[in-house]
């Protein structure tokens, strides 16, 4: 039989206490001291896009209840995957952030057949920022008030209907062909290079129809250039609350929306994650961030970590079962 004496024991109960002390100290450490510099949020958009007015606002009211610098870096490039990449092989300590988008985050997974990254394995959500639906938005002279007279001229037509998109695999693309597959008519897809170009031959008739953003359509809503006959998101939208959705024009599976999810890379001390989920959210339920959002378009969701969780993982199932169903492919 072996023995140990008592002092051996208490020796022995010391050093395994201060083994734990001494492990748990970097993590308690980052969550005291968290942030001490500069933290980057990097966003995978030019300058002056959606992503970056997003990425600044939320940056910048961030940067002032943590008392530390957010610097927004722009890295465009390969649909927002340049950028995303990066962060995912960044240090995991909460120093490098990025303004995810259901582009970066979703449609990317099925549009990109080597995708530099995996966006459910390599990030951790922090907050979902907001989203955008877009509108179903025609020329003037198109004759056609709703869905279903859009889709009976698309089929009366030998040569059907073109519909504009800001590029191959954009969330417009995805609800051109979702309408295009739902309904059996005959709709070409036209990509342009942005969504300013698209709208622009869609107001000359050029194009038939186009899913795009409110903020960006309603203007020439409201001139009378263009006539908003859907929403995409199953609830209608505040910036067009008058126009109905794809669901109450009998659609039941049309759901779509752009989003916008802050994102740290996986690895990130939970400390760290906790106090961005805390400070992310007082941010977003202020008066002041919530009404800039809502004038950008884009409309409040709150959700725990667990529902987030839950969101990101459905929706690149959804994003990446319509790009197969589209057909649609980047090499």
């Amino acid at each position: 039989m072996v023995t140990v004496s008592r002092s051996t024991l208490v020796r022995g109960l010391a050093g395994l206490l201060a083994g734990i002390a001494v492990a748990a100290a970097p993590a308690a450490a980052s969550a005291e001291t968290y942030p001490s510099r500069i933290v980057r949020m990097v966003v995978g958009f030019g300058p002056g896009t959606s992503t970056d007015i997003i990425a600044r606002l939320i940056g910048n009211a961030l940067s002032a209840e943590l008392g530390q610098t957010i610097v927004v870096e722009n890295r465009p490039g390969s649909g927002g995957s340049i950028a995303t990449a990066a962060v995912a092989r960044s240090t995991p300590d909460g120093y490098t952030l990025t303004m995810g988008t259901v582009g970066t985050h979703a449609i990317n997974a099925g549009l990109f057949p080597r995708l530099p990254y995996d966006p459910l394995k390599d990030f951790v959500p922090i907050a979902l920022v907001g989203y955008t639906p877009t509108l179903l938005v025609v020329p003037k002279a198109l004759p056609v008030a709703n869905v279903a007279e859009l889709v009976a001229h698309a089929k009366s037509r030998s040569d059907g209907v073109a519909f504009a998109s800001a590029g191959t695999g954009t969330s417009g693309h995805l609800a051109g062909e979702f309408l295009k597959s739902a309904s059996g008519a005959k709709m070409v897809h036209v990509p342009y290079k942005e969504g300013g170009t698209g709208l622009t031959d869609l107001m000359a008739g050029q194009v038939q129809f186009m899913f795009y953003h409110p903020a960006a359509v309603m203007p020439h809503v409201r001139s009378g250039a263009l006539k908003a006959i859907a929403v995409s998101s199953a609830r209608r939208s505040a910036a067009a609350p008058d126009v109905p959705t794809m669901v109450e024009q009998g659609f039941p599976s049309f759901d779509l929306v752009a989003w916008f999810v802050l994102y740290a890379p996986a690895g990130t001390p939970e400390p760290v994650l906790a106090r961005l989920r805390d400070t992310t959210a007082r941010v977003l339920t202020g008066a002041e961030v919530s009404g800039q959002l809502r004038a950008q378009g884009v409309e409040m969701l709150p959700l725990d970590a667990a529902a987030l969780d839950k969101f990101c993982r459905d929706e690149v199932k959804k994003w990446t079962d319509l790009v197969v169903a589209s057909g649609a492919r980047v090499e």
